[in-house]
């Protein structure tokens, strides 16, 4: 019997480029917290389905800068070392629990101990009598003998019998010049209660990430980027791609830096994935069709993105669901954020509006976009989105799942829950990894239900075959929701059994299920509200006038230098490199957040400054300088080996 439709599930893998760049709290331990707590986890989850007889499918993008970083030495080797440190600091709670029980423990029995009876004191006869014996016995066995031992016995004796008053006397006097003397002593500090139930976690935690060491080191090879090569090549995923550095194609000014964030993606997955990419996430999602430019000095015309895609052999890209549907922005595009920005005012090839009205699309179909007949447009499916996304809805809020926001103050371990949805960090509960196995399986099959349900009623309302294309970042898998990577397992198994739903990947089924109709999609991203104010407002603003101004002085090094090699080569090989890096969306993306603000404006200005000096010493034709200022910036900023120089050459209404 014919399926219904497909599912699949399109992971978008992306961090900034932080290698040599600090460590925490902003740097490389972004990348060593993402690869042990999602990237390893997933390919230990999809491998685990594999070795139990099940065919998972899915699409997962790793960005070609994360992809350049996971396969980098100097960053394999600091995870190593970020693995055993959180073992190690695991091992230190261990310890230090089990001191505070054994001290406890050590003061119950103590108070236990029922205390000693004191010494009864001698009457005034029972002490003459033992006086007297001592005697005897003394004198018997010496001479003339110096006084007796019990002289000063006798003299105490004789004080008892003093005066009572002059007793008093005494007794006041010396306790006023011990007041005088010694200082009263403090109050003991309470002890610390032993807790079984942390130091239990903190166990559950060291052998966790042992797992993921193990894990690394036997099952991987040390390779991450090569086992997820692998798991494409047996035909169980499809890892697709993205701008080279994440930078946000529609604010950028020159065609030529779209022509190379495509082109350097596509240049670094070949060689890390031994084919060419068949599908893209867009950065951010971020689209731009065709318009006509007010300048039009250079070009009549730019070309939309995918003109780009096409030139480059994409035929599949990803945008957010009004983009197909119309509407209000949902869920992850809503956003809070105020005021116009983002509005770009454009005379556009084929008018659209900036209010997106229902269209009655739906994004269970692909559509080709623009004026292209080869390349296709998934929307997000809005309604699986939202039972991850919603901070609402979404799974992740269960009270049982671990709460990310809570950390040990001494080895960073989260050893809480999430309790409930208002429940203060102080306040929270500790974590039950013993309780959570029912409510991801609960959980994986609402999850199953649903997409049945959708995949169905599709059926049953257009008599077409639809996908479900359910689109979230990876790093809300593991990271964030810490129980999130075995619950997309369960989900997996449920659904490779399924007799109506087929698992799949997006080119899989563009390949079998070519698109019947185009749409002209608007200018749009999966940022706040669908524009692009996350990355162009009052508190970015300042950074576009510098990117414009690194892409048009590219495009002079290029025409200045048409063919070139040695020295001169490769210090406008590192320059294009450093250009591809300040153009990350990641930079002007945590400023407005506020995440790092200060970090990601250090990193951006720190591109910037280096693209410059590079460039200056190319112009001023300083080949000591350049020879210095390339090994010294290659040494930090090293992705992309390979690249040429010339993928930024000016191309304006060109798209190769």
């Amino acid at each position: 019997m014919p399926k219904q439709g497909a599912f699949t599930f399109v992971l978008h893998s992306h961090l900034p480029y932080c290698r040599k760049a600090g460590r925490w709290p902003h740097g490389e331990e972004w990348l060593h917290e993402a690869a042990s707590e999602t990237y390893i986890p997933l390919l230990n989850a999809l491998t685990d389905l594999i070795n139990d007889g099940v065919t998972p499918r899915l699409t997962i993008g790793i960005t070609p800068i994360l992809t350049e970083q996971l396969a980098d030495p100097t960053i394999l080797h600091n995870f190593e070392e970020y693995l055993d440190e959180k073992i190690v600091a695991a091992q230190a709670d261990i310890d230090r629990l089990a001191d505070v029980q054994a001290v406890w423990e050590a003061a119950q029995r103590a108070e236990a101990e029922p205390e000693p009876e004191p010494t009864p004191l001698l009457s005034s006869e029972e002490l003459e009598s033992l006086i007297t014996k001592n005697d005897a016995l003394l004198s018997s066995t010496a001479g003339d003998s110096p006084a007796p031992l019990h002289a000063g016995l006798l003299s105490a004796t004789t004080v008892a019998s003093a005066d009572v008053a002059e007793i008093d006397e005494v007794v006041d006097a010396a306790a006023e010049e011990e007041l005088e003397v010694e200082p009263e002593l403090e109050e003991p500090a309470p002890l610390e209660q032993p807790d079984p139930h942390k130091a239990y976690l903190a166990q559950w935690y060291r052998d966790w990430y042992s797992m993921i060491k193990r894990s690394f080191i036997e099952r991987y090879n040390r390779d991450i980027i090569g086992a997820f090569r692998q798991l494409q090549d047996a035909g169980y995923i499809e890892i697709i791609t993205c701008g080279a550095t994440h930078g946000y194609l529609p604010l950028v000014s020159r065609d030529s830096t779209i022509y190379a964030q495509i082109a350097v993606a596509v240049q670094s997955y070949e060689r890390h994935y031994g084919r060419k990419p068949k599908a893209i996430w867009l950065p951010e999602c971020a689209y731009r069709p065709a318009y006509y430019p007010e300048d039009r000095s250079e070009t009549e015309r730019k070309p939309g993105v995918e003109e780009f895609l096409e030139a480059q052999g994409i035929e599949c890209f990803f945008v957010e669901t009004t983009t197909i549907e119309g509407g209000a922005p949902l869920d992850k595009a809503e956003g809070k954020i105020l005021g116009p920005y983002g509005d770009t005012l454009r005379k556009y090839v084929v008018p659209v509006t900036r209010e997106v009205p229902p269209t009655g699309n739906s994004t269970l179909q692909p559509y080709l976009v623009g004026l292209s007949d080869k390349v296709a447009a998934i929307g997000r499916h809005h309604k699986t989105g939202l039972q991850v996304w919603s901070a609402e809805w979404g799974y992740p809020g269960d009270a049982n799942y671990r709460e990310f926001h809570r950390k040990d103050s001494e080895s960073g371990m989260q050893y809480w829950r999430i309790t409930g949805p208002k429940v203060d960090l102080g306040f929270k509960d500790y974590y039950h990894p013993d309780w959570i196995n029912d409510k991801i399986h609960a959980h994986a099959d609402h999850f199953t239900n649903l997409v049945h349900q959708v995949i169905s009623e599709y059926r049953g309302q257009t008599g077409r075959y639809g996908l479900i294309s359910s689109n979230y970042d990876t790093e809300l898998f593991g990271h964030w929701w810490f129980e999130g990577v075995d619950w997309m397992r369960e989900v997996l198994r449920r659904l490779a059994a399924n007799p109506d739903i087929d698992l799949t990947t997006a080119s899989e089924y563009i390949a079998n299920n070519p698109p019947r109709e185009s749409l002209n999609l608007p200018e749009s991203s999966w940022g706040s509200n669908g524009t692009h104010q996350t990355w162009l407002n009052p508190e970015t603003e300042w950074m576009w006038p510098i990117i414009h101004g690194a892409e048009k002085r590219m495009e002079g090094l290029v025409a200045a230098y048409p063919q070139t090699d040695g020295d001169l080569a490769e210090a406008l090989a590192q320059t294009a490199r450093e250009l591809l890096l300040l153009q990350s969306s990641d930079w002007p993306f945590l400023v407005t957040t506020g995440q790092a603000q200060d970090y990601a404006t250090k990193r951006f200005n720190e591109h910037v400054e280096r693209f410059s000096q590079l460039a200056d010493a190319i112009e001023a034709n300083d080949l000591g300088l350049m020879r210095e200022l390339t090994a010294s910036f290659n040494d930090l900023d090293n992705p992309f080996p390979t690249i040429d120089y010339h993928v930024f050459a000016a191309r304006e209404g060109l798209v190769a």
